[in-house]
């Protein structure tokens, strides 16, 4: 028997091990992939109530904005103002549709999953619940950031964007290298785990009482899922910008 495993075998070990799930999927069958067929149809829903709020309130835009006009306006100077002041004055412009539809999606599957009956739905296996209520969405979120604020340095500097993983030392190469890594999983893991425990929380005392008391309760959990929409944009934000400004 070998003592030492072989490379072939240590990589199986991997596969199995990113095998493993928690609880029960529908799965769909497209092409050679098989994905999870709640997270996609969780995720159509909060596309499409995107969507059509947007256009219905600004189907008719008129120059003093009123109703759904003013409220969407609203909503955009936020999202400008959170962008300007992580990215600066001069390069936000770019990066403002991008960190609202971080924000945007992210807060209405928050809240889709406190507010929506998903319950109803009944699937073959599992159950419907908020697309950031799994892990495979908060990575892919965390991805495109990580992607988003690669390009922005590599745009602005060039291949120069290199060189600040060697300052203020080449002694700090590996951690710096290392920072890049710990980006995208503390922003996929913190914003999974909050909903996922806000969830489970509100899930117990509906369980077992099921009218007045959990009411305070999802009514925090509505507050802490906006809190993490907003934590993870102004984060996604940040990254960019000192991707474009250099080495803090």
């Amino acid at each position: 028997m070998d003592i030492v495993q072989s490379p072939i075998s240590t990589l199986n070990n991997i596969y199995e091990i990113s095998g493993v799930e928690v609880g029960q999927h529908f799965y769909w069958q497209i092409g050679g992939f098989q994905v999870h067929a709640q997270v996609l149809i969780t995720s159509w829903v909060v596309i499409a109530v995107l969507s059509g709020s947007a256009t219905i309130a600004v189907r008719d835009p008129q120059t003093i904005p009123t109703g759904g006009q003013n409220f969407v306006e609203y909503i955009l100077e936020f999202i400008r103002d959170l962008t300007r002041t992580q990215i600066g004055e001069e390069e936000y412009g770019p990066w403002v549709s991008f960190i609202g539809t971080m924000f945007l999606f992210i807060f209405v599957s928050n809240w889709s999953g406190a507010l929506l009956p998903w319950g109803i739905l009944k699937l073959p296996q599992g159950e419907l619940a908020a697309p950031t209520n799994d892990i495979n969405t908060t990575v892919a979120l965390a991805s495109l950031t990580s992607i988003a604020y690669f390009y922005a340095g590599l745009a602005k500097k060039g291949l120069g964007y290199f060189g600040k993983y060697i300052q203020p030392t080449p002694i700090l190469l590996p951690i710096n290298i290392l920072e890049d890594f710990t980006k995208p999983l503390s922003l996929s893991f913190r914003l999974f785990g909050n909903i996922l425990a806000d969830e489970l929380v509100v899930a117990v005392p509906v369980s077992l009482v099921p009218l007045v008391v959990p009411i305070p309760v999802m009514f925090l959990g509505l507050f802490t899922s906006g809190i993490q929409a907003l934590i993870f944009a102004t984060l996604a934000a940040a990254y960019i910008g000192e991707s474009m400004e250099g080495h803090h």
